[in-house]
């Protein structure tokens, strides 16, 4: 017996066992559409920048990948990385924000929300102090102090050529 031919059978004796329950329907997933508001909250453990603030897009560094999020997006759990953070605004302006790390969550009633350790705007650093900033992180990490030293300085390293490359 054939597969195809299996299949329908198993999928005849499923309607014969259970005449009055009708097969599920699986929703078709489409494009988001940009009619609803995303509700942001991002949060520090010090600060709340924005709490369920309609905004029309949120993109975001996340690990797997730079993501676009609008309104009726998948729900899903992000680990972001070292990166920008750009809201659209629903007036239409553009926040850049800087994150060293943290954690996104989307939820399938269109809030979104972002918790990171630290999140800074891009016009508060000076491209000076972030090389002066990368020289000395090049130093340790090349072997100059304690193996927790150097990973350290690695990962500081990766942070501030990530900001470096942001802010010209």
């Amino acid at each position: 017996m054939s597969f195809n031919r299996l299949a329908r059978s198993g999928l005849s004796a499923m309607r014969a066992a259970r005449p009055s329950m009708p097969l599920a329907r699986v929703p078709r997933r489409t494009y988001a559409d940009a009619v609803d508001t995303l509700k942001l909250s991002l949060t520090l453990p010090h600060q709340t920048i924005y709490k369920a603030t309609g905004v029309t897009q949120v993109n975001i560094p996340a690990a797997s990948g730079d993501m676009g999020v609008l309104s009726n997006h998948v729900p899903s759990i992000e680990q972001l990385r070292p990166g920008l953070i750009e809201i659209v605004e629903e007036n239409g302006s553009t926040k850049q924000l800087f994150t060293a790390g943290g954690f996104a969550v989307m939820q399938p009633n269109n809030e979104f929300s972002i918790n990171s350790s630290e999140i800074f705007g891009l016009e508060e650093f000076s491209a000076e102090n972030i090389r002066a900033l990368i020289a000395e992180s090049q130093k340790t990490a090349s072997g100059n102090g304690s193996e927790q030293d150097i990973a350290e300085a690695k990962v500081e390293l990766e942070v501030l050529e990530t900001l470096h490359s942001l802010v010209k």
